[in-house]
């Protein structure tokens, strides 16, 4: 099960790096990121629920006393992460919004080691030097010019954090006995009412209902972005151990910067972009590699 989990985890990390197509979509039609935020989080959390309903009607059913669990998830985790992530991405440069979003498998690593009793093992501490180094090659932080502030610096070290506690608060609910899918429907309809609790949505109701095609390409937004990456990463879960779940997740940026490449002619850096996506991917394979003790 664990070789499906980790495949789990990689499919959640190139969807979630999928994440620019639609950025860049919104952007041109005037919305700030708060307003992408909210029709990202809010078609989620509407579809999902719908799901749910469906599927399995008592995943509802949660105990108060767990409530800040996904309180946790759904405002800190998801909510307010995205809103450190895109203000980083503002106020320095994408490259340096994206290595200090991966700064985050390093909080993971601290975070499951006081919460969680998880070992931390050679193999693992090599694979996050190898991941945090190759997303800095692969952004261009390494090799690349840098466009940093200290609210940027700081904004991006947050978001780091805030994306590094989904993984603690999922942890935590997975513990107690909750499905993943509980897990995630509850984290979406948090985060959906404090998006909407922050942000003009007039331009948004405008920018999802101006046609059928608007509304189409909003609920791909949400599915291909938001709900799919994150049933995924939180069925892993269920599997592997968060600090290795985070560390696999590296290939988020990776896909990110291939999708700048392919499709709007931003061309990786040269050798430090290629040598970034491999150092990546060999992060990865080194994290799922059993290595056997000497006798």
């Amino acid at each position: 099960m664990k070789k499906i989990a980790v495949l789990f985890v990689l499919i959640a990390g190139t969807l979630w790096g999928s994440i620019g197509i639609f950025v860049r979509h919104y952007t041109a039609l005037g919305l700030s990121s708060m307003q992408m935020v909210t029709i990202r989080m809010v078609i989620a959390a509407v579809l999902f629920a719908l799901f749910v309903l469906i599927y399995k009607p008592k995943l509802y059913k949660i105990r108060w006393k767990d409530i800040w669990i996904f309180l946790g998830s759904g405002i800190i985790s998801v909510g307010f992460f995205t809103y450190c992530y895109f203000t980083s991405i503002e106020l320095s440069s994408l490259s340096v919004a994206a290595v200090l979003l991966y700064t985050a498998p390093a909080f993971v690593m601290l975070f499951s080691l006081i919460f969680f009793k998880e070992r931390m093992t050679v193999p693992k501490a090599i694979s996050l030097v190898l991941a945090v180094l190759g997303c800095a090659m692969t952004t261009g932080v390494i090799g690349g010019q840098l466009n940093v502030t200290l609210a940027g610096f700081l904004f991006g070290l947050g978001s780091g954090i805030c994306y590094a506690l989904y993984s603690i608060f999922s942890r935590f609910a997975l513990n107690r006995g909750y499905e993943p899918f509980t897990i995630t429907l509850y984290t979406f309809i948090l985060a959906a009412i404090s998006s909407v609790a922050v942000t003009d949505v007039v331009p948004v109701w405008q920018a999802v209902t101006a046609d059928i095609g608007s509304i189409g390409y909003a609920v791909l937004f949400a599915l291909v972005s938001c709900v799919l990456p994150y049933v995924f990463y939180t069925l892993g879960l269920k599997y592997i151990a968060s600090s290795t779940a985070s560390i696999i997740a590296t290939v988020e940026p990776v896909v990110a910067t291939i999708i700048g490449a392919v499709i709007f002619s931003e061309p990786l850096q040269i050798p430090f972009g290629y040598l970034g996506v491999a150092l990546v991917f060999l992060s990865v394979v080194l994290i799922n590699v059993k290595f056997k003790k000497r006798a």
